[in-house]
């Protein structure tokens, strides 16, 4: 492969080598190359180095595949294309011997991880390159049409020691005994070229593209080095008075014509010496100047002839570049014809897309329509029925002696007019204030003045409270209904909640007399769900609304956000919709915050968060996750309330999973109250009956 060599300049042109295989970042190289390197000089070499490792022993590959997607890409952008097939056991070595024997300015190369190169040497090709490529060779490693890393050229080709740089635009002359040694390696080289593939050596070197071929005819290194020897050979002669210097006429005939060929061995400079008649010196200076001047004129005619042929190729290349341009117009007018035509079709295709959704919107809306009037005549029927049954619990609370009406005189007694001292807790309902009436402590609940839902709620409460008597339910003992105060029988222990937190730094209870409570707050529950005409739901279950009397029994308080649920829905399937959702942030069920739809199970879900407080004395907030995980791993004991000790781990895992069936967020999955929480809750309360019998009959022994 003989160098090239650019005809404007006085050193080797801008010459751009891409090492190619079967990755996928060749090609991202090559478009690389051609869109950063090949500009000034639209000319690209591909380089492929078949691995010869076993011989023939190795599986063979059609290289013609390679080269083909790159021939029509360069085709596209006017780049005129090399193609070059080298077989070496390294693949380091055949590119960098490339690299040096034809003095390529860049080499660009894809990234080593994804290259096939790579794989077959086990070596990294990139970083070998890049450290050992010569100094007038710039290395590019590309990794998705990106730079990934180089190495620049530290001086140009000209300042390249072999070949020298020649005057005129010559390349050098090659010795003789160096192409002989060039022919003794016969390393093969496989050339391709567009028309088809030659497997070709280095004697047979392979036929170069018509440019680089002008200018090898245009440039007889050859001819100058026999000149040169013949020189020196008429110098060391003896003088001859008669010696001429002739010339093959058939190289002079040659020249016009441009069919010079540097590899043709008819060319020839020889001395042809007479009859010596004596040694004269003068002759032989003469014989030297005129082979100078002969020289020089040879010098001077190739110049011309070389100037002329870059001419002609500079308007060969302008009259392709004119084609190549007219054509890449066409292809383009072509291509936004056809993608106009594509962009009508999508269009079509769209607007198709776009009347059939909105055909489907449209049914969607009338079905949502449909079902929205079917949700409110439901709710409108539901309501309806609601409002009919508080018409006539109103009437019934009305005519009811169960529970007495006081005055605001007799409230204001009891409370030594609303005195902060007596004040024992607030709520959202209002403040709540310890009093005596009849000679019996009591707790007074009265409506805040502002408070928007109070009036509804304080109805709610008397009407649910004034129709039921439970063990477990609080008491209701009168009514003030003109200022909105309930009285309640007083409970001396306080919330759950002061006593699972120890407020006032009381004694923590005990876990027997906490699986008690919870024992009593299911059946309590229990109770609402089951009761007659229609099943109650609280709604607000919290430590914070149970209430411990002096012996720590137990009950359900603070009921004003009760609702009536029709039995038909209360554990069906079809859920009773409520246009808002109450209640407690952390207690309240996930399901029925989101969706509005109300059961008794969403009561579970608050009893479950109560129950983990209960044994863990923890904030509300992600104490589910908390006690899950420790059940997982094993640590249940470690987020018991340290403040209780000898828990009967057990007993403690057992309670502590019914709780965590409690807080499933679909209301399916929590398991019945009746069924299976109570009577759990009851074998607990039982277990810690029984023991702490067994206790006091020991220490009685």
């Amino acid at each position: 492969m003989a160098p090239h060599f650019s005809s404007d300049e006085n050193v080797p042109g801008h010459t751009t080598a891409v090492a190619i295989d079967k990755d996928k970042n060749s090609p991202q190289a090559v478009r690389w190359a051609v869109e950063h390197l090949v500009v000034s000089n639209p000319f690209v070499t591909l380089i492929h180095v078949k691995h010869k490792n076993q011989g023939d022993n190795e599986s063979d590959y059609d290289v013609n595949q390679l080269f083909i997607p790159f021939r029509g890409y360069c085709a596209r952008k006017g780049i005129q294309l090399e193609e070059v097939i080298l077989e070496d056991a390294d693949v380091c070595k055949a590119l960098l011997d490339y690299v040096h024997k034809n003095l390529i300015n860049n080499l660009v190369i894809g990234a080593a991880t994804r290259n096939s190169l790579s794989r077959k040497s086990k070596n990294d090709i990139p970083a070998i390159l890049i450290r050992s490529a010569p100094e007038f060779c710039s290395v590019y490693v590309i990794s998705k049409g990106k730079i990934l890393t180089m190495r620049t050229a530290q001086r140009p080709v000209s300042n390249t020691a072999a070949p020298p740089k020649m005057s005129s635009g010559m390349p050098p002359h090659i010795p003789s005994d160096q192409l002989e040694d060039e022919r003794g390696r016969r390393q093969v080289v496989r050339g391709e070229s567009r028309n088809g593939t030659d497997r070709q050596s280095v004697d047979n070197p392979p036929k170069l593209p018509m440019r680089d071929r002008d200018r090898r005819k245009s440039l007889p290194a050859n001819l100058s080095g026999d000149m040169d020897a013949a020189m020196r050979a008429a110098a060391a002669q003896p003088s001859s008075s008669q010696d001429t210097l002739a010339i093959d006429t058939d190289f002079l005939n040659k020249i016009p014509h441009g069919s010079i060929d540097l590899n043709d061995q008819n060319l020839d400079f020889s001395m042809v010496s007479a009859t010596p008649t004596g040694q004269l010196p003068q002759n032989t200076r003469d014989i030297e100047a005129e082979m100078r001047r002969l020289k020089l004129e040879l010098k001077q005619t190739m110049d011309l002839y070389s100037t002329a042929c870059k001419e002609a190729l500079t308007a060969k290349r302008k009259a392709e570049e004119l084609h190549q341009w007219k054509m890449e117009e066409a292809r383009k007018f072509e291509e936004a014809k056809q993608a106009g035509e594509a962009a009508l079709a999508m269009a079509e295709k769209e607007k198709a897309k776009c009347k059939a959704a909105m055909e489907a919107a449209e049914a969607a809306r009338k079905l949502a329509e449909m079902e929205a009037h079917r949700r409110r005549q439901a709710e409108l029927k539901a309501k309806k029925e609601a409002d009919e049954k508080t018409r006539a619990l109103s009437v019934l609370a009305k005519n009811d002696v169960r529970y007495r009406k006081y005055t605001i005189e007799e409230i204001e007694e009891a409370t030594e007019n609303f005195v902060a001292s007596n004040k024992i807790g607030e709520g959202g309902y209002g403040p709540v204030f310890k009093g005596k009436l009849d000679h019996t402590p009591v707790a007074i609940k009265v409506l805040r003045p502002d408070a928007a839902q109070g009036k509804k709620q304080f109805q709610q409460e008397v009407e649910v409270l004034c129709c039921m008597r439970h063990p477990n339910m609080v008491l209701l003992l009168g009514a003030c209904p003109e200022y909105g105060c309930l009285v309640y029988e007083y409970m001396f222990n306080g919330s759950l909640e002061d006593r699972l937190f120890r407020k006032g730094n009381t004694p923590p209870l005990s876990w027997r007399k906490r699986f008690n409570i919870a024992a009593e707050i299911a059946t309590g529950l229990l109770f609402l769900h089951q009761a007659k005409p229609e099943p109650l739901v609280h709604r607000d279950l919290k430590p914070a609304n149970i209430l411990l009397d002096r012996n720590y029994v137990s009950k359900i308080a603070d009921v004003g956000l009760a609702r009536l649920v029709p039995p038909s829905v209360a554990d069906s399937v079809t859920q009773y919709h409520m246009t808002s959702a109450a209640g407690t942030f952390c207690y309240i069920d996930p399901e029925y915050q989101q969706t509005g739809m109300l059961t008794t199970k969403s009561d579970i879900y608050s009893l479950g968060i109560m129950l983990l407080q209960i044994i863990t004395a923890k904030p509300p907030m992600g104490i589910a996750h908390h006690v899950g995980r420790a059940i997982e791993k094993g640590t249940l004991l470690d987020v018991l309330d340290p403040a209780v000790p000898n828990w009967p781990l057990e007993e403690a895992l057992a309670f502590a999973r019914l709780a965590l069936k409690c807080v499933e967020l679909r209301k399916k999955d929590r398991p019945d109250l009746g069924t299976v929480i109570v009577p759990e809750l009851n074998r607990l309360r039982d277990f810690g009956m029984s023991s702490d019998s067994r206790g006091r009959s020991n220490n009685c022994r």
